[in-house]
Order: C-alpha cells, then structure tokens, then sequence
C-alpha cells in the first residue's frame, strides 16, 4: 500500500522555507492573515523662525493612508503517480517537499525584482554620464555605489541608511567585476563574509553586495534594506494539500495531487520608495 507522510512533508517544506534568502534580508517581510496591508502616515514636522515675545502659528499636522491587497499567488501543484509512490519511498517524497520549498522561496525572489517599476529610476545620468542605461564596468562600479549613497542622502535617507544599511544586487557578471575591482583596490572579500545567513555576498564601501540570477533583463536592485514591503499570507505559506485521485479535464488521474502555494504582494510605500532603486543596466 502506497504511504504519503503528510505530516513529514509539512515539517520538511516549512524547513525550506524558513533558509535564509535574498528577499528575508532585503525586505521588510510581514507574515499575516489580513487580506489588506495598511501604511499610515502623516506629514512631516516643519519649523518657522521666531522672535522672543512675539506671537507664533501652530503648523496642522495631517494624516494619510496606503493600503494594498496581498493578492498575488505562485503556486507549485505537482502530481505523484500511485506506483511511483509506493515505489519511492520516504526519501523521495522529502526530497519532494523539500524542492517544493526552495522552488517557492525562488519565485518570490524572482517575483521582488520584476517589481522595479515601483522604485526610483537610476541611470547612467546619476553617475555623471549621458541619459540611458549604464554599462557596468570595472571603471564605472565604484561611480554606481557612491552615486546610490548620494542620492539616499539626497532624499534625506541618512538616518535610514545608517540604521537599516544600503543593498546593491548585482548580475552574476557584474558581481564578477566588482570582485575584480575590490581586489585590485587590495581588498580581500573572502575576509569579509556577510553574517545573515546569505552566502553570496560582501561589504565593500559601505554597501551590502549579492548577486541574482533572477533580475529582471536590463535592471539590478539598490536602496535602503527593509523598505521595501512584503506581505505574505501566513494561512497558505508553508501549508501543502494532498488530494487522493485528483480529477482533471480528462478525468481522474491514478495518483495523489500535492500542492504548496504562497500569497504575496510587494510595496515600496510613497514616502520611502525614494530610497529605493531601479538602476537601468544595458
């Protein structure tokens, strides 16, 4: 008799779902069961100049509201036949369980960078060049990190900056170069290993550096981390459904249906999405 361990492959693709990842450590990640994200605000403290004695005018303070429904779904259904099952064993369907999870942990990277038409654009004209998008080199990598620190400043990030800390993430090849250019300036990344958890990254200039096989074509990320607003629905993540003979268009299918599913939205909120950059990369 075919035996599914549902209770193992629960605990197996929770496991996977709990490894450290580029999106945990870049966003700010709010697991909830409330179908509408709210971001109150209210505007900014503003002073005048006074003169003793003299009268003075209360500055009315207003509020706001952003919202956005978590809305948006990847989901890994996948089909094990009867005699597969009972062929396979516990190790496979761990196997299973545990690919389920690193493939949904995937998707959402996937899913943040194809968000950067929410970010702030930053071209080759933000480092000193003409209009259009950079063509990142080894002479133009160490322009490109302190043009993203300028503009923080700029837009009044410092206190955020200091604080939350500044990511690049960059293609495999422009990773490449970095490297280069950092150990040509005589430093040595293998002594510099971020502590979070995510291995395929270095400090250099006071800026966080990973890579990403998953950017979108022609843009790489930047900005202050844990601004950017992940909300994922905790009900459904890390949940899976087995379902015994699952019916189909054709009909009945010999074999059990196991499906895993996560629900998220991203938001980089009005007042913060100035920290927060789409650099255009040829």
């Amino acid at each position: 008799m075919a035996i599914i361990y549902k209770e193992e492959w629960m605990t197996k693709l929770q496991e996977r779902l709990l490894d450290p990842t580029l999106w945990k450590e870049l966003c700010n990640v709010e697991y909830t069961d409330t179908k509408v994200i709210h971001n109150p605000y209210r505007t900014a403290s503003s002073s005048t100049s006074g003169t003793r004695g003299a009268a003075y005018n209360y500055n009315a303070i207003a509020m706001g509201d952003e919202s956005v429904d978590i809305d948006q779904f990847k989901i890994c259904p996948e089909l094990i036949d009867r005699a597969d099952l009972a062929q396979s064993g516990y190790l496979t369907q761990m196997n299973i369980a545990e690919d389920q999870g690193k493939t949904l942990n995937k998707d959402i990277e996937t899913a943040m960078f194809a968000e950067h038409a929410q970010f702030t654009d930053f071209d080759n004209a933000s480092i000193g060049g003409s209009a259009g998008n950079i063509t990142v080199s080894t002479s133009n990598i160490d322009d490109i990190i302190g043009g993203i620190k300028r503009e923080i400043v700029e837009a009044e990030g410092t206190g955020l900056m200091e604080s939350n800390g500044v990511a690049i993430v960059w293609r495999p090849a422009d990773f490449e170069k970095l490297e280069k250019y950092a150990k040509a300036q005589g430093y040595n990344t293998a002594d510099d290993v971020l502590k979070n958890g995510i291995k395929k990254g270095f400090v250099y200039g006071g800026v966080e550096h990973y890579q990403s096989n998953r950017l979108a074509s022609g843009h790489l990320f930047a900005g202050v981390k844990k601004l950017l607003h992940l909300g994922i629905c905790k009900g459904t993540y890390g949940e899976a459904i087995f379902v015994d003979e699952p019916a189909t268009a054709d009909g009945s299918v010999s074999g059990v249906g196991v499906t895993s599913r996560v629900d998220y939205k991203f938001k980089a909120w009005l007042k913060t999405k100035v920290l927060l950059f789409d650099i255009l990369v040829a």
